[in-house]
């Protein structure tokens, strides 16, 4: 064997592929992974026959057809009231992970650092750490998990390159409010800081409130990457499109990299899916489609020894479990996986430092018939 350095010694498999692995061995009810199992629109797949039939199986242009880029730049002007300018702000991905990955690595340098917040979607420091860049974590405090912006202050010195924001969180299920981007404004006003806002969740929000976009408010979005992904707004994650929009000087160095990692992305779906996005009905919907699915799973919860831990947007719900156990969270939800047969994500997996609060992360992007079946168990414990 040929001796290899392992540019990320600490990394093994993910813990969303060990615990559906663990969940399909058992036949256990999978509510670990971020995935529905129910179909996506019967009139997207048409769409995508249609496109394939009308000869749309070659390779798009790098940054993505331009169908789908306008029809983006149009659903965000109604949304947030910013204009992207689709020719140079916005570029097709393969899926948001890919638009994380190549925005970092387009602007990340050696000893730069990078503040997130955890717990974090699990592919945020691997990236930094590739590119010889330093986390900063900094540890959200349950059960509202708020940033506190007097820490993030003293994180900041002259080699903090980037803050990366997820709203709606994964996986906590939170949100920023505009206090938080009141904050956030005035900690980068006279600050040469770039911002990643992973926005994949953006049509998940409950209860009225509002989603903060980087792009609603000008003097953060022309310092932001903003990502979004097409597999969690329409239920098809298998397909593995996502967008990336930011303004023109940094797109300009994100499609530096973004050629290089995959040049461009399954045409055919482009194309069905610029056709789809015209009807805005197809995403305006969603946030009272999962609003009440997250009701009647947080309904059936209340019925069992877990404690809800609040949720404003995703589709994610956190549950602590003290009242059934004092194991890891870990040992817990294999536990839980093999001996009630339902498989869950320990949120200690989002930490750095492992941090276990004895808390579960459930998806609720089921069937209703599935998170029936998988309350009734829950309920047993």
């Amino acid at each position: 064997m040929i001796p290899v350095v392992s540019k990320l010694p600490q990394t093994g498999t993910n813990i969303f592929t060990t615990m559906s692995a663990l969940a399909a061995e058992l036949g256990a009810i999978n509510l670990s992974q971020g995935f529905p199992d129910y179909p996506c629109s019967p009139k997207l797949i048409e769409l995508v026959n249609n496109a394939m039939k009308n000869g749309h199986n070659q390779y798009a242009p790098m940054a993505g057809i331009m169908p789908l880029r306008e029809q983006i730049a149009i659903k965000t002007e109604k949304l947030y009231g910013t204009i992207y300018n689709p020719e140079t702000e916005i570029t097709i991905t393969a899926g948001a992970t890919q638009a994380i990955f190549t925005a970092i690595t387009a602007v990340i340098h050696p000893n730069d650092e990078v503040i997130i917040f955890e717990p974090a979607y699990d592919c945020y420091a691997p990236a930094i750490r590739l590119m010889g860049g330093v986390v900063k974590s900094l540890e959200l405090e349950a059960p509202d998990y708020r940033i506190e912006w007097d820490m993030v202050k003293r994180l900041i010195n002259n080699k903090t390159k980037m803050i990366i924001l997820n709203s709606p969180h994964n996986p906590t299920a939170t949100i920023l409010h505009q206090e938080d981007i009141d904050e956030l404004s005035s900690l980068v006003k006279q600050q040469d800081i770039l911002i990643l806002s992973d926005e994949v969740y953006e049509h998940l929000i409950y209860d009225g409130e509002t989603h903060h976009s980087m792009a609603r408010y000008p003097e953060l979005q022309q310092r932001s990457f903003i990502v979004a992904s097409f597999g969690k707004t329409f239920h098809n994650t298998g397909w593995k499109i996502g967008y990336c929009m930011a303004p023109a000087y940094l797109m300009q160095e994100f499609r530096k990299i973004h050629q290089f990692l995959v040049f461009c992305v399954n045409a055919p779906m482009q194309y069905a899916i610029a056709e789809y996005l015209k009807d805005e009905n197809n995403y305006l919907s969603l946030s009272g489609f999962f609003e009440e699915k997250r009701d009647d799973f947080r309904a059936g919860i209340e019925q069992t020894r877990f404690k809800l831990l609040p949720c404003s947007g995703s589709y994610f719900q956190s549950v602590t479990y003290d009242d059934i156990s004092q194991e890891t969270d870990s040992e817990f939800a294999i536990r839980l996986t093999k001996e009630a047969g339902v498989a869950s994500i320990p949120l200690s997996s989002f930490y750095s430092k492992g941090t276990d609060k004895h808390v579960l992360r459930f998806c609720f992007a089921k069937k209703q018939e599935t998170l029936d079946r998988a309350v009734d168990k829950l309920i047993k414990v």
